[in-house]
């Protein structure tokens, strides 16, 4: 059976964290698994994207080796309101994706700046029944903290959130242990996938010399000493072509510099993506020691003058330089050392040197993930049958015909019952901002709470309409529910409203919109004309509505579905008929039916939704989305 995997990677520096969670993500889309990559990092060139999911957080990055201080990509210091958006949608990724199989790249033994939104994924993971398989991706050699708290905070988290650790390295090359202190508790959890390296065929390298030294550096700025004193070094060397290929995260003006500065035996480029079909061609590999570096040297097996990056006392770099050195694939020069002397007589040794035969190390790391992951998660081999999909063709080919005929469907969304900050209210909240929708939260004046006027504080798209006046049924018995029926007559009705007009803007100044939405959605004829004389503006209930404007100054607009089976289980109703009747909907303004211009509204009962009604708004909105003639106008602008 499919799988379903997330996998969560944030880079700050170099782009090589994004690139081993990719070269997994395409890994498990091959072998037929909906799989879904979630980036927090600076967007980046991810290569091929065929059968992934594509998700990215609000990026953050960090600037050399200041991993504390998260900068945006102006390059200012993230705001709380930032890491919030970013924990929501992350939120919101994995609740789309309702995956069997959890993966988080580096954390827990790194992106401590960022343990709360992880955490926050976890703790929705271990809440789901059952939950899903939890795996921590990591390199072959991390950077171990000085503390011994941080070391015994990550051993925690493992013990407490995960399945297992996936080290993505081969114990010939390097062991965990070697960079990590390995209890007795963790010990179980770590499984060596091999070494994860790109599987798609690379073009063979254009315009590019046998026999050429090619220098690298990385993505980020960690690269500019290396690149200027192999320019440098260049010129000792002037027998070889020399070619520097400089990363995108090299602002253009240094880079002209590096250029302008070039002798005439080097070319100075951006990265390519025949890099290794480059190195393939190579007399010796300049480069710093990073992780996919290694796996470029372990697979061409061209020799290699390695400064491994040591700035702010990182020592992945070093360990793996020495390790790749000791197998005779390389030749380490400390960054201590770096000058273009030194430089250009380590690659002189390096030229003249026999050449070493490769190791056998396991270059199969993708693949070999997905195999353990598999043999891991046995429950995805039963013989269950899987959720089936909804059937979004009813909805999806009107919405064609529509945006055929050159016209826009507006959409809104209303949530009623609102009285106070729950949890339920938080995750309506994060599932309206992961989507960037306006949304008009029909809230009892007779019950509102402080607590709800602090949390709407934080959301602007979020406005308060009134839901009656304490949502109490007066209706005799026997008959439908009502709070503004035509059981008490007009004069009591209008008290109750004028009072909870005012309890509103009382309570939620400035996010109260004068518009009525009454309890159960019914309302009084007789009663619906003297809601302009108490100050409204609008009105809102459930299904056709007829004329836009009731009464003199006051305008209509309901909403249409309603997921929630309110005659049987109150959880979701049947999802063909919900999907049929928003479709009808859409048609019946396309044929131009009474309602040409009504704006669709969606009705949601945040305090009452399970979960299956929760992933049904979110997937429903998330196929909305794919349709680019939809507008979303918030609710303000319907009842201005």
């Amino acid at each position: 059976m499919t799988l379903r995997v997330l996998i969560a990677v944030t880079h700050l520096l170099g782009a090589g964290h994004l690139t081993r969670a990719a070269a997994l993500a395409r890994a498990f889309a091959r072998a037929g698994h909906e799989t879904t990559l979630v980036s927090g990092g600076m967007a980046s060139r991810l290569g091929s994207a065929e059968g992934l999911k594509l998700v990215q957080l609000p990026p953050v990055k960090s600037e050399g080796t200041a991993f504390t201080t998260l900068l945006d990509e102006t390059g200012r210091p993230v705001t709380r309101e930032r890491m919030d958006q970013r924990r929501r949608a992350l939120l919101q990724a994995f609740r789309l994706a309702e995956p069997k199989v959890l993966i988080t790249e580096l954390f827990p033994f790194g992106r401590r700046m960022l343990a709360a939104e992880f955490t926050a994924l976890l703790e929705e993971a271990h809440g789901r029944k059952p939950r899903p398989l939890i795996v921590s991706s990591v390199r072959d050699i991390l950077v171990a903290p000085t503390k011994p708290e941080r070391i015994a905070e990550t051993h925690r988290r493992l013990i407490a959130f995960y399945d297992a650790v996936m080290v993505h390295g081969d114990p010939r090359l390097a062991t965990l242990d070697l960079s990590w202190p390995i209890d007795e508790e963790i010990r179980p959890l770590i499984r060596y996938s091999g070494y994860v390296e790109e599987a798609e065929a690379l073009p063979p390298a254009l315009h590019a010399a046998r026999g050429e030294i090619v220098v690298s550096g990385g993505s980020s700025t960690a690269g500019l000493p290396l690149y200027r004193a192999a320019l440098e070094a260049a010129r000792q060397v002037p027998e070889r072509p020399w070619r520097v290929l400089v990363g995108a995260g090299v602002e253009q003006r240094r880079f002209e510099s590096l250029s302008g500065s070039a002798p005439v035996n080097a070319t100075v480029e951006r990265a390519r993506p025949d890099f290794r079909a480059l190195l393939a061609r190579a007399a010796v590999s300049v480069s710093q020691a990073g992780y996919n570096t290694a796996v470029d040297l372990l697979r061409t097996g061209v020799p290699a003058v390695l400064v491994p990056f040591e700035a702010g006392h990182e020592t992945e770099q070093r360990l793996r330089a020495e390790r790749l050195a000791a197998l005779g694939l390389a030749r380490v020069l400390p960054e201590a050392e770096l000058s273009p002397a030194a430089l250009a007589e380590a690659v002189r040794a390096q030229i003249a040197r026999l050449p070493a035969s490769r190791p056998g190390i396991n270059l199969e790391g993708a693949e070999q993930t997905v195999a353990i992951i598999e043999e891991f998660a046995p429950s995805a081999k039963t013989s269950a049958p899987a959720k089936p999909t909804p059937d979004w063709s009813p909805l999806d080919d009107v919405l064609r015909r529509t945006a055929q005929a050159g016209r826009t469907v507006a959409f809104w969304w209303r949530d009623d019952d609102v009285v106070a900050h729950t949890p339920a209210l938080d995750r309506l909240l994060e599932v309206a901002r992961a989507f960037d929708l306006p949304i008009a939260l029909a809230a009892i004046p007779g019950g509102i709470e402080r607590s709800l006027t602090e949390r709407l504080g934080e959301e602007p798209q979020a406005h308060v309409v009134v839901h009656g006046f304490v949502h109490r049924n007066h209706a005799p018995p026997g008959r439908k529910k009502a709070e503004f029926g035509p059981h008490r007559p007009p004069s009591a009705l209008a008290h109750d409203a004028e009072a909870a007009l005012r309890l509103g803007r009382e309570a939620c100044d400035g996010k109260l919109l004068p518009v009525f939405v009454p309890p159960w959605n019914r309302i009084s004829a007789e009663f619906v004309p003297l809601l302009a004389g108490l100050g409204y503006r609008g009105l809102s209930g459930f299904g056709v509505r007829g004329a836009r404007e009731v009464a003199p100054g006051l305008y209509r607009i309901n909403t249409h579905i309603d997921p929630i089976d309110w005659r049987g289980t109150r959880g979701l109703a049947p999802v063909e008929t919900t999907v049929a009747r928003l479709a009808d909907a859409v048609s019946a303004q396309l044929d131009g039916g009474a309602n040409p211009d009504e704006p669709i509204g969606l009705l949601t009962h945040h305090l009452i939704h399970d979960e299956s009604v929760w992933r049904f708004c979110e997937a429903l909105l998330d196929r909305l989305r794919m349709h680019v003639n939809l507008i979303y106008p918030s609710p303000r602008a319907l009842f201005r």
